[in-house]
């Protein structure tokens, strides 16, 4: 028998509606902007994005795997996070990670990662953006075990964490652990817990059939009367 033909794959496009945010964000060099496909192929990329990997133009990305771009450190986590995006139509926000600067420089940045969905609302990329948060090659600014200290929370906000708890478990004392969080986000360690609890209780009340008060004690509230006031009166 003849061997199959190989039918080429089309190249992945950007959405119509889409077309003006890559020109957009040229305007944003400390910002690498990005559109992926559910395959995890760029539709869209920014120049400062390109020139982080090293390429000159963006043709050399666009249609492209992260894992053909980035050094497989990275590429395990950007596609483990996108695989994420497009599974639970959760988004990634700003999550403290490390990042390369222009010419392949490690720095820190806080990165967002929303759902891209058609017409009918079905999800069929991610676009998401990683901002700059420090000056590159500062590496003493931002302890690595931050980084870890918060994804630690996002997996465990239901239980009693505290502030001292998570600064212990970053090997930071807990008045630099304060000045961190302050300078990255602008919220006290305390005001940190509070809305990442309500963020996850938020995803609980659409996406589950749990009542107010199953939902208040999952995400480590005393009680009902406790996350209805959180919720009312979110502490930013």
């Amino acid at each position: 028998m003849p061997a199959p033909v190989r039918v080429p794959q089309p190249s992945p496009r950007l959405p119509a509606e889409l077309l003006a945010l890559p020109e957009l964000f040229e305007h944003l060099p400390d910002a690498a902007f990005f559109v992926k496909d559910q395959a995890g192929r760029y539709l869209a990329v920014n120049q400062s994005l390109v020139e982080r990997v090293g390429f000159r133009h963006k043709r050399d990305i666009l249609g492209r795997h992260v894992r053909e771009i980035f050094l497989a450190e990275f590429a395990e986590r950007y596609t483990a996070q996108d695989a994420a995006v497009l599974r639970t139509g959760r988004p990634v926000r700003d999550r403290l990670e490390l990042h390369w600067y222009p010419r392949r420089r490690r720095g820190w940045c806080l990165t967002t990662k929303l759902p891209l969905r058609d017409a009918a609302g079905t999800i069929v990329g991610v676009i998401g953006i990683s901002r700059d948060l420090r000056a590159p090659g500062d590496g003493s600014i931002i302890p690595v075990g931050l980084a870890d200290t918060l994804v630690f929370l996002e997996a465990n906000f239901g239980d009693p964490v505290s502030p001292s708890e998570l600064a212990s478990r970053a090997g930071l004392t807990p008045v630099r652990f304060a000045r961190l969080i302050k300078r990255i986000f602008t919220l006290t360690p305390s005001q940190l817990i509070t809305l990442t609890r309500l963020s996850g209780a938020s995803r609980l009340l659409e996406d589950t059939e749990k009542s107010v008060a199953e939902v208040a004690l999952a995400c480590g509230f005393y009680d009902h009367s406790a996350f209805t006031r959180a919720f009312v009166q979110p502490p930013v």
